[in-house]
């Protein structure tokens, strides 16, 4: 695959996001000399239960996409596991993440692979600032279904401290080693998971939906991040609540969400169907879409605006 160059020299350093993620890598080093097998433990089962059911599941496809719903209540609880991610503000999130959507893999996608490389869309994207990012009314008009919740804004701004909010109960339990490692060497590790779909999913892989952008499916992907691996079938039908669509692509997450529908707390579930009958017309991006479910239109001037016009060279 040929790389579109992104040229860089025009933005301008998000000293916030550097300094916030060498810390992280830093802590996360220091973390090695406190090892001790409980610590490990406890650092796998945060890992494993944050990751899945904060960001997967809650973030990712209750938000981001509404591919199910649950009682508001509950839609609190599970976003402040997410919270705990250490992922920044839950609102920014669900914003770019719809935002790659619409324009996956085009010189308006914020951290695409096609055009700005492996490492680009790993992390580099985030070491420089975004007009969108820092636009909050352009930001907005992504999720007007969260930004009415002052909930959200709380977690999002305050989103580091809720992030280590858990430092002081694992100090408590295990001291030191249980902080660095379910804090610091957690937060690296999912950071890392998380980007690998950004990158890995649309650089290597296979495909069973012939979609517009690079969208694959790759295996330790989507074991490392509960089912998100399956990134190709997601990008075909991204309000679809499971990700996984032949009988070997397991999907954690999927799971999860069927466990809650047998509990009554999940509904509206969008579910699957076999992929030979899925049609091309019903495929996201086989199509030209000219607005989305919450009314933003993406035609015209709206395409061009949101990226740096270095990213769209």
């Amino acid at each position: 695959m040929k790389n579109i160059n992104t040229p860089v020299n025009n933005l301008r350093l998000h000293w916030g996001n550097i300094f916030g993620i060498v810390m992280i890598h830093i802590l996360a080093l220091a973390a090695i000399p406190f090892f001790n097998w409980h610590a490990l433990i406890v650092c796998g089962v945060l890992f494993f239960i944050i990751s899945p059911v904060g960001v997967t599941l809650t973030y990712h496809r209750l938000l981001s996409h509404r591919s199910f719903k649950v009682p508001q209540w509950l839609e609190y609880t599970l976003v402040t596991f997410g919270a705990f991610s250490g992922q920044g503000p839950v609102l920014i999130w669900v914003a770019e993440h719809r935002l790659h959507h619409r324009f996956s893999d085009t010189r308006n996608d914020p951290h695409s692979a096609r055009h700005g490389g492996f490492w680009w869309s790993h992390v580099t994207h985030l070491f420089y600032h975004k007009d969108f990012e820092d636009n909050e009314k352009e930001w907005s008009r992504y999720i007007p279904d969260l930004t009415c919740h002052k909930y959200y804004h709380v977690l999002s701004k305050y989103n580091f401290l809720v992030a280590f909010s858990l430092a002081p109960i694992l100090y408590f339990m295990g001291g030191m080693p249980f902080v660095m490692w379910g804090i610091f060497m957690r937060i690296a590790l999912m950071l890392h998971v998380t980007w690998f779909v950004n990158s890995a999913t649309h650089r290597f892989g296979y495909r069973n939906f012939d979609t517009k952008d690079d969208s694959s499916n790759v295996w330790w992907v989507a074991l490392l991040a509960a089912g998100e691996g399956w990134h190709n079938n997601h990008h075909a039908q991204s309000n679809c609540a499971a990700h996984g669509r032949m009988w070997w692509e397991f999907d954690l997450t999927w799971q999860l969400i069927k466990g809650l529908e047998a509990l009554g707390l999940a509904t509206d579930v969008k579910r699957p169907v076999a992929v030979y009958k899925v049609q091309e017309c019903e495929i996201d991006n086989s199509i030209e879409v000219k607005e989305d479910e919450f009314g933003n239109d993406f035609i015209g001037k709206h395409q061009e605006e949101y990226l740096p016009e270095a990213i769209i060279a």
